[in-house]
């Protein structure tokens, strides 16, 4: 019996299940572009272009108590009610639209939030408040540096984000490694040690873990990250290589890690217990190896899914789309897990610590991943010579950003929301461009006019026109901003020489915890200012 998508869920009657303790998944099926704008604070984002690339990840029960919604206005398409529809075709059987959108939401007196990551960055500022996490300015750190003194500056971002701008010294160790790696990185217990990310969650979450881990060095966050440094006018390297050696790994604070996860009610579990929750149908369990995406391709338990711990902290809403979920945390030390553990209890998540990590025998079926009937590929040549001939149609379904960096000359940009409106005119064959076969597949199965043939997609993407010798172009201003919904403008240049973005940015991030009413702060489990450092 095929689901059905039930009646729309009202904004008041939404506020009230997100908050009643139960599984929700709040999906955000607008495109990245849209939902950084504006969205509600616990929405997920799940664009509608790579809607059954992720569902089965982010939401593996389909029996889950879903809200899926959009902007509410003429101009989202009906992309909430779309998607709606096909994930109940999908076999997600308990599935809702938000009437009005985030339109009715906000006149219904509920605040909507620009950005991403909101409730792991809404968390580090409270963090900062509760532990009173102590913090460096970038003019201090500058003459520390400068001066030659003894200090160790660790970058808590990903690799790809260090290489993109790092202070001057500082070495590349994601916060989530930090418990396992500072004891080879600092061997002793006086060098001070300065954490820094970006902006300011990254380096307040990173420092206030070694503190919570007992570390006896000075640990300090760096105020507001590079963006703080590059607006003291201090210079920032770009293309860094530095990290830490592979073989840095030290168990020196396991215990610390253990005591840390139970002071805040991450209990350890054995396979037995969590075999037992993967039967369960009316929870969801999410298994998470926390490791280095290295570790995790040389091997790890079926059914576990790649989430560093520094960024499941950081950016808790990619890896995990039911809230109120249950999370177990895969480690093959007994210092990541737990440690991570420690702070997703304090965001509000229950999550539990798998006793002997990745030897502890587990294996749980891994979600089944959706597939589309592929597109037939067609070679760049035989469609230069239908483009020649007039007798085919290009439609470009590539990110708006790259179409305009470089495309095929005469080929027309398109995202799935608006496939079926921008083909209405179309006749004849029409070729795809994607970088995503199955995506394109997914947005052809489902948006595709019945009057047209399906299209065939090109081999090799715009790079194997552009070898053949045929003509490309580039565009700064094609698309036009408005239509590029899969891209944020929002302060998107704060890393690129805009100090004025770089400002708007900060004083966003200082600005989210003001915009939170009762029931969202509540939600955080972080330990009163007089108690946050234990007893």
């Amino acid at each position: 019996m095929e689901n059905k998508v039930s009646a729309s869920v009202s904004p008041q009657l939404l506020k009230d299940w997100l908050h009643d303790g139960g599984e929700i998944a709040l999906l955000d099926v607008r495109e990245h572009g849209q939902f950084g704008e504006s969205h509600l604070f616990y929405g997920v984002p799940l664009p509608f272009s790579r809607l059954e690339l992720d569902i089965a990840r982010l939401v593996p029960r389909r029996g889950t108590r879903c809200v899926v919604y959009d902007c509410g206005s003429p101009a989202s398409h009906d992309v909430a009610r779309r998607a709606a529809t096909q994930l109940a075709k999908l076999g997600w059987s308990n599935v809702s639209v938000l009437e009005g959108g985030t339109r009715a939401w906000k006149a219904a007196g509920y605040a909507l939030f620009a950005g991403v990551n909101l409730p792991s960055k809404t968390f580090g500022e409270l963090a900062e408040h509760a532990y009173g996490t102590p913090r460096i300015s970038a003019d201090d750190l500058a003459q520390c540096i400068g001066r030659g003194e003894r200090v160790v500056v660790l970058d808590g971002r990903p690799v790809s984000e260090f290489r993109k701008m790092n202070i001057p010294t500082a070495l590349c160790c994601p916060n989530g490694e930090l418990p396992y790696r500072v004891k080879s990185i600092v061997p002793d217990d006086t060098t001070p040690i300065v954490v820094n990310c970006a902006g300011r969650t990254r380096s307040i979450i990173g420092a206030q873990t070694l503190i919570n881990l007992g570390v006896r060095n000075p640990v300090y966050a760096l105020e507001n990250g590079t963006q703080g440094w590059y607006l003291g006018d201090h210079r920032l390297e770009h293309g860094g290589t530095r990290a830490y050696a592979p073989d840095s790994g030290s168990t020196a604070l396991r215990d610390n890690a253990h005591q840390l996860a139970a002071r805040f009610g991450a209990e350890v579990v054995d396979a037995a217990t969590v075999r037992q929750w993967a039967g369960q149908q009316d929870r969801t369990l999410y298994l998470c190896d926390v490791r280095t995406a290295e570790e995790f391709a040389q091997g790890s338990l079926p059914g576990a899914q790649h989430t560093p711990g520094g960024q499941l902290m950081q950016a808790f809403d990619q890896y995990v789309g039911t809230r109120g979920a249950r999370l177990v945390l895969v480690d093959s030390d007994g210092v990541r897990a737990p440690t991570v553990a420690s702070w997703l209890r304090q965001m509000g998540h229950e999550a539990y610590v798998l006793k002997d990590g990745c030897a502890s025998g587990l294996s749980l079926e891994p979600s089944a991943a959706l597939q589309a009937p592929a597109l037939a590929p067609v070679g760049a040549a035989e469609v230069a010579r239908l483009v020649a001939g007039k007798a085919a149609l290009l439609i470009d379904l590539r990110g708006s950003m790259e179409f305009r960096k470089l495309h095929i000359a005469g080929a027309r940009w398109s995202i799935r929301p608006r496939l079926r409106h921008d083909l209405q005119d179309a006749r004849g064959a029409v070729v795809v461009i994607a970088d995503d076969a199955t995506a394109a597949a997914w947005a052809v199965e489902t948006e595709w006019p019945a009057r047209l043939e399906r299209p065939r997609l090109l081999e090799g993407n715009v790079a194997a026109w552009r070898d053949a010798g045929l003509d490309v172009a580039s565009s700064a201003d094609t698309p036009p901003d408005a239509d590029c919904i899969d891209f944020l403008f929002f302060v998107h240049d704060r890393h690129d020489g805009n100090k004025e973005a770089a400002r708007r940015y900060l004083a966003w991030e200082t600005g989210l915890v003001a915009q939170l009413d009762e029931k969202e702060i509540a939600a955080f489990h972080l330990p009163a200012p007089e108690h946050a450092h234990g007893e």
